[in-house]
This record gives structure tokens, C-alpha cells and sequence, in this order.
């Protein structure tokens, strides 16, 4: 168990620690060389306009790290209390009412909707969090339903009501701390595609700038030199992918420390 904690700890806090403190070690950009070498003070080589791979590694995880932690944030912030009251309230008018509208988001693809709304406007960072929280709010508020209408089953809640508990105590107090395991659970996985909703957004120029140090775009910027020069898309790929799989490794540690105890 501390095993998998250590691992999980030290696979995420590595792109993490680069995303959150690289900009203020990254120092001035510095005259730019030829594209797609190695050498030449450059110790992971240049990109494709000749830049320092290693400054851009150092700039461009923020982005990406800020936009997934934020969106994942703010789909459950609304996801949460859509799914519990839905699931806890006994007019169906009011659970249609905050359903469907949700049913209708889910049918649509979500990377397809990011691209149709990026054909309307032009997104910046903050346009890009709200997108992907919205593609991700339908399924976890039915995840959050889900859970809540097993758990409002129990006797323990029908012994709430007898006893006069506040509907804010019985459906927050015991049923919404009854799916903090179900919603762990989702958030290592949500999380996961979070990040390739993100990146892939990014690495389709939805959401920064063709040329900006985000590790998406470089994996996208970069790929023609693959073969030249790899470091410039594997090390910022290897950073993403870290990402993803530390979270997880993490979530899966605590729910197992939680069961035992």
C-alpha cells in the first residue's frame, strides 16, 4: 500500500512540480538555433523554430495542468448537487427538469462539441475550462444520481426522516458522504479524460496559440521531427501520460486505505 503511494506520488509530482514551478526556472528565451538539433547547450535539443525543448517543457505543463484540475472542479461543483437532488427529490417534474437538458449533452460527442463551439468563438484558456466542465457535468451528475438513489434506499436514511433531520443533513451529511468512495473513484478516472480532452483541444489549436509552450501543442508542433529529434514530442507525451497514470495510482491507493479501515 505506502508502495503505490510513493509510486503514484512521485509518477504525478513530477509533471506537476515542472508544470507548477518550471516558469520560474525557466528563465529569458535566448537566441534561437536550428530546428529539430541536438547540441549546442540545448541537452534536449530544439523544436521545430528552434527553440530549447527543455524551456518549453518547463513553460508549457501549467496550461494544461491548471485547465484539467479546473474543469474536472468545476464539473463536479455543478455535477454534485444536480445528481443529489434529483436523485433525493420526489417530484418528478423537478428531476425532469434537471435531467434531460442533461441527456441531450450527453449525446453529443465531447470533442465534438468543443470543436463545434470553437468554430462559433475563439476560446482562451478560461473558454476552454468551461467546455470541457460542461461535456463532463451529464455523466457525472447520472453517476452522483446513481449512487444517491441506492444510498436514499437505505433504512439508516428512512430513519433520518423519522427522526426530523434536515433534508440539507440527511442528503448532504449521509448521503452525499456515502459516495465519497463512488466519486473518488471517478475523479482518478474523469480526470484521465479531462487531461485528453485538454490536450487534444490543445493539439488541435482549440483553446492556446499555434506556437504557445503548452505540451500538447508541442507533441503537435513537433511531430514532423520525430524521427530528427524525439525529444521534443516524447518527453512533453511522456509528461501527459504521467499525469493520467500517477492520478490514478493515487485515487486506487486511497479507496484501498479507506476499505481496510
Amino acid at each position: 500500500m505506502k508502495s503505490r503511494y510513493v509510486l503514484g506520488a512521485v509518477v504525478v509530482g513530477i509533471p506537476l512540480a515542472l508544470a507548477l514551478l518550471g516558469p520560474v526556472f525557466a528563465g529569458g528565451p535566448g537566441p534561437r538555433a536550428a530546428s529539430f538539433t541536438l547540441g549546442d547547450g540545448h541537452w534536449l535539443g530544439t523544436d521545430f523554430v528552434g527553440r530549447d525543448v527543455w524551456r518549453q517543457v518547463l513553460l508549457g505543463g501549467r496550461s494544461v495542468v491548471l485547465v484539467a484540475l479546473a474543469a474536472t472542479a468545476l464539473a463536479y461543483l455543478v455535477a454534485f448537487p444536480v445528481g443529489l437532488l434529483s436523485a433525493l427529490t420526489h417530484r418528478t417534474w423537478l428531476e425532469e427538469l434537471l435531467m434531460r437538458p442533461l441527456d441531450v449533452l450527453l449525446a453529443v460527442p465531447s470533442l465534438l462539441m468543443i470543436l463545434l463551439a470553437a468554430a462559433v468563438f475563439a476560446p482562451g484558456a478560461v473558454g476552454l475550462t468551461l467546455l470541457v466542465a460542461l461535456v463532463n457535468i451529464p455523466d457525472a451528475a447520472r453517476i452522483v444520481r446513481a449512487g444517491a438513489v441506492e444510498v436514499a434506499s437505505r433504512p439508516a436514511v428512512e430513519a433520518l426522516r423519522m427522526q426530523g433531520e434536515t433534508w440539507w443533513r440527511t442528503a448532504v451529511g449521509y448521503v452525499g458522504r456515502s459516495l465519497i468512495r463512488t466519486l473518488a473513484a471517478d475523479a482518478g478516472v474523469r480526470m484521465t479524460g479531462v487531461l485528453y480532452l485538454v490536450a487534444t483541444a490543445a493539439f488541435l489549436g482549440v483553446g492556446v496559440e499555434p506556437d504557445a509552450a503548452d505540451w500538447a501543442v508541442m507533441v503537435d508542433r513537433n511531430r514532423t521531427g520525430l524521427y530528427v529529434q524525439p525529444w521534443a514530442v516524447v518527453v512533453p507525451a511522456l509528461l501527459i501520460i504521467a499525469l493520467t497514470v500517477g492520478t490514478n495510482l493515487l485515487v486506487d491507493a486511497g479507496l484501498k486505505k479507506r476499505k481496510r479501515t
